[in-house]
């Protein structure tokens, strides 16, 4: 039996949100897009769980202390997604991503003003969240 699902890390933002996803035998993740968080987050994201036949979502979320108002939307997406989609959605701590997605842009990225992409960072970071949870498995 071939398993086609995939598991999707979010990366959130007020403005963009960054995606990443795993092959569909779960081994590894790949940083996978940026989307816009406007008026056509949930069209976007719906389009994505389904062609990708993602089954279960890992949310990043910084810490509670530092953050609480980004905490909330993101609990409120969270429930949202869980609603909506009918998916699981596991909660996964986020800290220092960015600064790791940084790094590995900077390591990776040969042009100077592609690294600078803010959503080149925002799919990393969703890609690293990913990671440390197939890591944890």
């Amino acid at each position: 039996m071939i398993i086609e699902e995939r598991i999707l890390g979010v990366d959130y933002g007020k403005k963009r949100i960054g995606l990443a996803l795993t092959d569909p035998l779960h081994t590894f993740a790949y940083a996978y897009k940026t989307i816009p968080n406007d008026k056509k987050l949930w069209i976007n994201f719906k389009n994505i769980i389904n062609e990708k036949k993602v089954s279960l979502v890992i949310l990043g979320m910084p810490d509670v202390k530092k953050n609480k108002v980004l905490a909330n939307i993101i609990l409120s997406f969270k429930d949202k997604i869980e609603k909506n989609f009918n998916t699981d959605v596991i909660i996964w701590d986020e800290e220092f991503t960015s600064v790791i997605a940084q790094k590995r842009i900077i390591e990776s990225v040969v042009k100077k003003k592609k690294r600078q992409d803010k959503g080149l960072i925002d799919q990393n970071s969703a890609a690293i969240i990913l990671e440390e949870y197939l890591q944890s498995l």
